[in-house]
């Protein structure tokens, strides 16, 4: 369903499965990066291996220029981002929550449309950098914007799709980077 929603707002999309990421052989070429909702989560799914496998090529990728969108790792797995050229913790707690925008940037569209007195979040973040772009009531960040060289990471625990105009703009390939 993610993927149909990509493809409708941007026209096409290439889904990257976690064996094919990891492949030291692999070079494909991007502008923007989505890592789905429950990638730390063993149940559902082998991404997290595959991104620490990588860690030095997404270090590359952000540096030169190219955009990540993480959303939560969706299990009791506190450095499920060591992954990231930059620490940051994760707390799971799966619940709806009152969300305030602390900053007006182009990632805090992302929440277009929604309830903000109810949304949908797996958790918050921990020991961070960057900067919070939305907190929950108890001031827990669960969008976090942070700048890698030429490029940007959004790290989100949202739990919900985001917004036509969030995906619009961020999946908007300004420069092409071999990942």
């Amino acid at each position: 369903m993610f993927q149909r929603l990509i493809d409708d707002c941007v026209g096409c999309c290439e889904l990257v499965t976690p064996q094919l990421l990891a492949a030291p052989f692999y070079r494909g070429s991007f502008g923007s990066l989505i890592i789905p909702t429950g990638f730390a989560n063993k149940e559902y799914s082998r991404v997290l291996p595959a991104l620490r496998a990588t860690k030095s090529r997404i270090k590359r990728f952000l540096e030169s220029g190219g955009e990540i969108l993480v959303f939560g790792g969706g299990g009791d797995i506190p450095d499920c981002y060591d992954w990231l050229p930059f620490p940051v913790g994760y707390h799971f707690e799966y619940g709806s929550r009152s969300i305030t925008i602390q900053r007006e940037t182009e990632s805090a569209s992302l929440l277009e449309g929604y309830d903000l007195n109810a949304f949908e979040c797996d958790g918050y973040f921990t020991g961070y950098q960057g900067y919070p772009v939305a907190v929950t009531r108890e001031g827990h960040p669960v969008i976090i914007e942070e700048r890698i060289g030429s490029g940007r990471v959004i790290l989100t625990t949202c739990h919900e799709y985001p917004s036509r105009t969030f995906l619009t703009r961020f999946c908007a390939c300004r420069k092409e980077n071999f990942f």
